[in-house]
């Protein structure tokens, strides 16, 4: 709608900027802006702000180096969440295999509420501990 904002992208921090990148570029099958891949020569990775993009070229999620960042400890309010982002699969075994695919990436489960006839989810934290939802919609 014209004179209104739209959303460009979900930028999270990290104390790891590649390593949570590389995090979201595989579970959601993102790919990075170009120039922004990791070196494959040896030199060091030096990047503090990347860029992932969908197949069609938007801008997904981008992650900021934050070395500070303390990572929220969710249910717990001590950390509280900076952010959190949902994403929707279409069906019961999706989801089974996108916690399946998070796991291994190196996220943890917070909260298993898959048994839920209304709307199965899972909510998970990625390695930087922020906390983000898988739903059957």
């Amino acid at each position: 709608m014209a004179g209104h904002p739209v959303l460009l992208h979900t930028a999270i921090d990290a104390r790891d900027c590649r390593g949570l990148a590389e995090f979201y570029r595989q579970l959601l099958g993102l790919h990075y802006r170009e120039g922004e891949e990791p070196p494959t020569d040896g030199s060091p990775d030096d990047a503090d702000w990347l860029v992932l993009l969908d197949d069609d070229g938007r801008r997904v999620v981008t992650v900021q180096q934050k070395p500070d960042t303390t990572p929220p400890t969710w249910p717990s309010e001590e950390v509280p969440m900076q952010m959190h982002m949902d994403f929707k699969v279409p069906t019961v075994e999706d989801l089974e295999a996108s916690r399946s695919r998070a796991v291994e990436l190196g996220a943890r489960v917070l909260h298993d509420r898959s048994a839920d006839d209304g709307e199965p989810l899972y909510v998970l934290a990625d390695p930087a501990g922020h906390p983000f939802c898988l739903l059957v919609q």
